[in-house]
């Protein structure tokens, strides 16, 4: 179950750098999950947006939250903050913070990104370690490449198997991930009907995953590109994400009627 709750982070794509014409989100969004794990409720993940500066750069500043309830929280407990500082303009990040305690497991990380350098400099606050390593070109971290992601998908027409690559510093790595377009699929919410694009993101198969195509991942099929679900087989279970609240949407949700 360890980083189950937090999996809403790994929404991932990244494709070359540009200044996106449609902006899919905006300060103020705000996104809540219900999350299972099988038929448990495990928990809820947030997604925020605030505005803010950072270093004299106008920036988003998200944050993603996630924290078991119920049984769960009293035999594996689970908080966990994410953190990540946006350029507004390009989408690249500056800083992002991973603070975890996920059943007695914790990390309490901050990196912080020099892009023109292709450097990110790693602070283990827990351990009081700073390191530094070497990047590639316009390096993303887990929650700008998702909000990256969002953006991009307005700015292109998707074919059912296409396949993008992601470059992605995570903890102390730079890590390769490779994502496959499913196509499109019109599912049940809360809310209503929602058209959505599917997505499959191919991970790390052992500690946490059952396989290498375990996670898959659904946004909506509008000018939001919002996430509305996430279903995923881990080594132990199965985990499921689905969108519970929201608010501040930059556009309007197209909902289905019959």
């Amino acid at each position: 179950m360890k980083n189950g709750i937090t999996i809403i982070s790994l929404l991932l794509l990244l494709l070359p750098f540009q200044i996106f014409s449609q902006q899919a989100f905006d300060h103020g969004e705000w996104f809540k999950f219900r999350v299972h794990y099988g038929p448990i409720n495990a928990g809820y993940a947030t997604l925020n947006v605030k505005e803010t500066n950072f270093n004299n750069k106008k920036v988003f500043h998200v944050v993603g939250k996630g924290k078991s309830s119920g049984m769960l929280h009293l035999v594996f407990k689970v908080e966990d903050n994410y953190e990540s500082y946006i350029d507004a303009n390009n989408g690249l990040p500056y800083r992002f913070i991973r603070q975890i305690d996920e059943g007695g497991y914790t990390k309490d990380l901050q990196i912080d990104f020099n892009q023109s350098q292709n450097k990110a400099f790693v602070f283990d606050r827990k351990n009081n370690e700073n390191h530094n390593y070497s990047t590639p070109d316009n390096v993303h971290d887990m929650l700008s490449a998702f909000y990256y992601l969002r953006n991009d998908l307005n700015e292109k027409a998707l074919i059912p198997g296409q396949e993008y690559n992601l470059n992605m510093f995570y903890d102390k790595e730079h890590h390769e991930f490779k994502l496959k377009f499913l196509g499109k699929e019109v599912i049940k919410t809360k809310f209503g009907k929602i058209a959505t694009l599917k997505f499959r993101p191919y991970v790390l198969a052992g500690r946490v995953f059952e396989e290498k195509e375990s996670l898959t991942f659904w946004v909506s099929d509008d000018l939001n590109k919002m996430p509305v679900k996430i279903s995923a087989n881990l080594a132990v279970g199965s985990l499921n994400a689905s969108l519970d609240e929201f608010k501040g949407l930059k556009h309007p949700l197209q909902i289905i009627y019959d």
